[in-house]
Parts: structure tokens; C-alpha cells; sequence
């Protein structure tokens, strides 16, 4: 580039002095005024014919020209070549993303900051029925009109992934997961999950039937273990001792059973609309007194702490469930002499419930699992507590049906905490149909 501008320096240089003396041969200034006149209107033309080359999309050889505007068009031929080499790259890169998107059996969707949809592969088609001509650039919350999954969108709390029916076939279950990324932008993924859904309800089905089936025989059995508890004699301890034993066993299976078909209940189905206003003060205080006449023997300490005008809006029989379940624990798994401590309080985030203790405490390892039917962080203590396993489970489930959160916290050694998070929607501001 440097040799080719010095040349056109040269060139421009020698044009002049050939100018001068030609001016000077015939005695005027002409010559030298057609010279440069000349250099310029030949180099407006080299200047509109790089224009027009520069435009054509096809970018097809270069003019001839020679000097520096020569090597110019060399320059930049080059450059162009070397940039058509990389969008080809990036086309074929491209182009093979997208082949291994729709190859994929999963739905992925790419959706803009103002939630219209710019991107989508087969698999959408097929189970979200989604057509290229009609709905690139339209919202997807027109295509998609399932209530939960507009609500899914709108909290914006993606951690946990949404199962709704596909809007084409309602016998297909498709399980939503969103990631966000740059500027407001998702990628939305779903996986047909109807086999799994359908494994899990015969699976829900399976022990909801168990459970019900078993309580007809539990109910005779025990009839006739409390008729031969009442008319079998003193004198006969051996053999009393071994019916109180099968009527101790029998309480803690027909416990079992009542959890099981109330867990059955609360997981297969919706949310009744039984909620009303359920005095909070007047509940706790009387599984409080319960709690004492359990803990009777081990000395606890029980501390409630809850304003007398605590009112939620919940459906009470599970609201009962769910914190006698709580306080339950904490009696069973606190050592003698041990405290506990229920304290309720609302704020700007809504109502709260806790129950604490200063037990032996879980490890933090076990946390994420406690919720699971039949969990025990320590299985030596089955026999001990005599629990069913079950009642975590079930207070899960009832936050879940009542748009709450169930929060652990424990150190081991140090005691346990689990808090009840209610939304602010079931607050109560003023007293209004009072339950029980």
C-alpha cells in the first residue's frame, strides 16, 4: 500500500511538472489548469464507479484501474471475500444450530423483551400448534390462553416448572421450563411429560384405593381387639400385653391410613373454595394446650406468641393439618426439657407462621428431601416417635393449595425452624365470616 501511494504521489508530481512546462512553452496558464482539471474529473470517476460497486448487492469483480485506486479496489475486494467467508461460517453454524434445534423432541421457544414470540423449532409445531405465517411476532399469551400458565408468566418465578395440558391436545401433559437471558429475553423449553403424568396419577390412584380399602378391615380389627381388651381377665398379662400391642400397632396403621387418604386428597385435587376467614389465636392456642398434654412427661417448654386478631383466609380442617403437624414435630423430635416456641406475625409480604425448637436439630443435607412421603433423616427414630412419615408431606401440600411456602431451617445441635409463608391476598383487614 505504501509502494502504490508513493507511485501516485509520483504520478501526480510528474503530472504537474509536465503542466508547468507546458505552460511555460506557450506562454500560459492553461496547460497546467487542463492538467489538474483532467486528474480530477479522472478521479470523481474512479470516486463514482467505487460507488457504484460498493452498492450492488452482489459485489461481483472490481473495476480496472490502476494506481492507488487499483490497489484500493484490490484492498477491499479482499476484505469482502474474507467477509463472505465469515457469514457463510456463521450461516452454516447457524443453519446446523437450528437443524439440532428441530431435531430435538423437546418445544423451544425464543421469546423477545415484549414477550413476542421470534423464534420456535418443529417440536412447537407439533405440540403447541404454532404456524410460521400467522404467529412469528405475535404474544404468546395469545396462543397459549391456559390461566396457569398466563399466571406463570406474570409472577416471573421461574424455579419451579409448570405442567399444563398442550394447547392442541388436552390429553397431552407438557412441562414448561423458562430461563431468562440478555435484555428481558426467554427461552422457554417444554417436554411431553404424559407418561410420567399419567405413572404418577395411577401411582396417586393406587395408594388413595389402598388406603380406602384398608380401612374397613382396620376398623373390625380393631373392634374386636378393644372387645377382648375389655373381657379378656387381669390374671391373663401375657395375653393382654399382646393385645395391646396389636391395638397400639392398629392406631399407628389406621393413622397411616387417614394420612395417606388425606395426602391422596390434597394432591389430586384443585383447591376447594372452602376458605374463609379462620381465627388463627383461637387454633393455635388450642393445639398448644394439646401440645402440653402430649409433652406432658418431657417437661417442654411451649411458648405461643400470636396477636388475639390473627385471622387468614384458608380452608381450616387444612390449615388444622398443617400447623398440628408442624407442632406435633417439634414435641416429638425435642428432647425433655427442650423448648418450643409458635409465633405468628404479618407484614408487607403477608402472614407467617413459625415453629422453633432448640432439638437435636437436622442436617442441611437432608433439607431438600424432608417434604418426601416417608423421609426420615434418622430412621432410628421410626419406632421411637411412632409418625407415619407423613406429615411434612401434607403440610407442603396444603401451603401449595394455599399459594404459600413451607421454609426449613436447621443446624444440627442448634434446633429447627419451619416457617409457613402465606401471600398477602390471604390476609384479613377487617373481621368477616369467622370460621368454627
Amino acid at each position: 500500500m505504501k509502494a502504490s501511494l508513493a507511485k501516485e504521489v509520483n504520478r501526480i508530481v510528474g503530472l504537474i511538472l509536465l503542466s508547468v512546462v507546458a505552460a511555460l512553452a506557450v506562454g500560459h496558464i492553461w496547460p497546467l489548469i487542463v492538467g489538474l482539471l483532467g486528474y480530477i474529473i479522472w478521479s470523481t470517476r474512479q470516486l463514482f464507479g467505487l460507488y457504484s460497486w460498493l452498492v450492488r448487492d452482489d459485489h461481483t469483480e472490481p473495476p480496472d484501474s490502476i494506481g492507488l485506486w487499483g490497489e484500493f479496489y484490490t484492498r477491499l475486494e479482499h476484505l469482502f471475500q474474507k467477509e463472505r467467508r465469515a457469514q457463510e461460517n456463521l450461516q452454516g453454524i447457524i443453519h446446523r444450530a437450528q437443524q439440532s434445534v428441530n431435531a430435538l423432541e423437546d418445544v423451544v421457544i425464543l421469546i423477545d423483551q415484549h414477550g413476542y414470540l421470534e423464534y420456535w423449532n418443529q417440536a412447537a409445531e407439533r405440540y403447541m400448534g404454532f404456524n410460521a405465517r400467522q404467529d412469528l411476532g405475535q404474544p404468546l399469551t395469545n396462543l397459549v390462553r391456559h390461566p396457569k400458565f398466563t399466571e406463570y408468566l406474570s409472577q416471573g418465578d421461574f424455579r419451579d416448572a409448570l405442567e399444563i395440558p398442550s394447547p392442541v391436545d388436552d390429553n397431552r401433559i407438557l412441562q414448561f421450563r423458562v430461563t431468562e437471558f440478555g435484555v428481558g429475553e426467554q427461552l422457554m423449553m417444554a417436554r411431553d411429560v404424559t407418561r410420567l403424568h399419567h405413572l404418577e396419577q395411577m401411582r396417586k390412584d393406587f395408594v388413595a384405593n389402598v388406603s380406602h380399602e384398608l380401612k374397613t378391615p382396620l376398623t373390625v380389627l380393631k373392634g374386636y381387639l378393644e372387645t377382648l381388651l375389655d373381657t379378656v381377665p387381669e390374671e391373663q398379662s401375657r395375653l393382654r400385653r399382646a393385645l395391646a400391642q396389636m391395638d397400639n400397632q392398629s392406631n399407628r396403621m389406621e393413622a397411616l391410613v387417614s394420612d395417606l387418604l388425606l395426602l391422596a386428597r390434597l394432591e389430586g385435587t384443585d383447591a376447594d373454595n372452602l376458605s374463609q376467614a379462620v381465627p388463627v389465636h383461637g387454633m393455635l392456642k388450642r393445639m398448644r394446650e394439646n401440645a402440653m398434654a402430649i409433652s406432658a412427661d418431657k417437661g417442654h417448654s411451649i411458648e405461643l406468641e400470636v396477636p388475639e386478631e390473627a385471622r387468614l383466609i384458608a380452608n381450616p380442617a387444612e390449615l388444622e393439618s398443617a400447623f398440628g403437624n408442624l407442632i406435633t414435630n417439634a414435641v416429638k423430635y425435642t428432647p425433655a426439657g427442650g423448648q418450643i416456641h409458635i409465633r405468628w406475625w404479618q407484614d408487607e409480604r403477608g402472614a407467617h407462621l413459625a415453629v422453633s425448637d432448640n432439638g437435636v436439630g437436622i442436617d442441611p443435607a437432608h433439607i431438600p428431601r424432608l417434604t418426601e412421603r416417608f423421609y426420615r433423616p434418622d430412621n432410628s427414630r421410626v419406632t421411637e416417635t411412632g409418625g407415619t412419615g407423613l406429615g411434612l408431606a401434607i403440610v407442603k401440600h396444603v401451603m401449595i393449595r394455599h399459594n404459600g411456602k413451607l421454609e426449613i431451617k436447621s443446624e444440627l445441635g442448634k434446633g429447627s425452624v419451619f416457617t409457613c409463608h402465606f401471600p398477602v391476598d390471604r390476609l384479613v383487614s377487617k373481621p368477616t365470616a369467622v370460621a368454627g
